[in-house]
């Protein structure tokens, strides 16, 4: 088993790939209170009409209790960050990162709710909601920057279609934004 030049042994100085600034998903916080809300709310509703039907016990509260925990858990917002030619998405389950400069293939997968399907050559995967890098240009030009680096490389086998889609909504966006705080809307 024979082995590459670029193989890091034991004791191997491994250097440090330099990070620059984090860009991160503006809305999270607010959607986070959202999810929150809706719970607290759903819960709120169900034990007062169980009160005032005189039903509830303490298993129906802990039952109300329990399907308003799972209500937030499928409302909970993944948080999206983007670095110098990476993109993670933190969920419940754990954090999922891309090399952006390493890009294999960009899907957008269409059906109730839009998702953006992003996989490097590592064989890592992360999946989020294009509207997160359309109300957050930040972290779209870090993904479309490392995205260019990896077409640039011949990385990129399929996706530069959905890119454009984005890039054109991201810039349609901003736009309006403009316009609407200038008021030249």
């Amino acid at each position: 088993m024979g082995h590459r030049d670029d193989t890091c042994r034991p004791g191997d100085q491994v250097p440090e790939r330099p990070e620059g600034p984090v860009a991160y998903d503006r809305c999270w916080r607010r959607e986070l209170r959202g999810a929150l809300r809706c719970s607290a709310v759903l819960l709120a509703l169900l034990l007062t009409t169980d009160r005032l039907a005189g039903t509830l016990t303490a298993g129906r509260s802990v039952l109300w209790l329990g399907l308003a925990v799972l209500l937030f858990v499928v409302l909970l917002p993944a948080q999206v960050s983007a670095g110098d030619d990476w993109l993670a998405s933190r969920t419940l389950l754990g954090t999922r990162r891309v090399h952006t400069d390493l890009l294999v293939s960009v899907r957008c997968r269409d059906g109730v709710a839009q998702r953006l399907l992003l996989r490097d050559a590592l064989g890592n995967r992360v999946e989020l909601d294009p509207r997160v890098l359309i109300a957050n240009p930040e972290l779209w030009y870090r993904l479309d920057a490392g995205a260019r680096r990896s077409e640039a490389v011949g990385a990129l086998m399929c996706g530069r279609t959905a890119l454009r889609r984005i890039s054109a909504r991201v810039d349609g966006e901003t736009a309006r934004t403009v316009f609407r705080m200038s008021d030249l809307d």
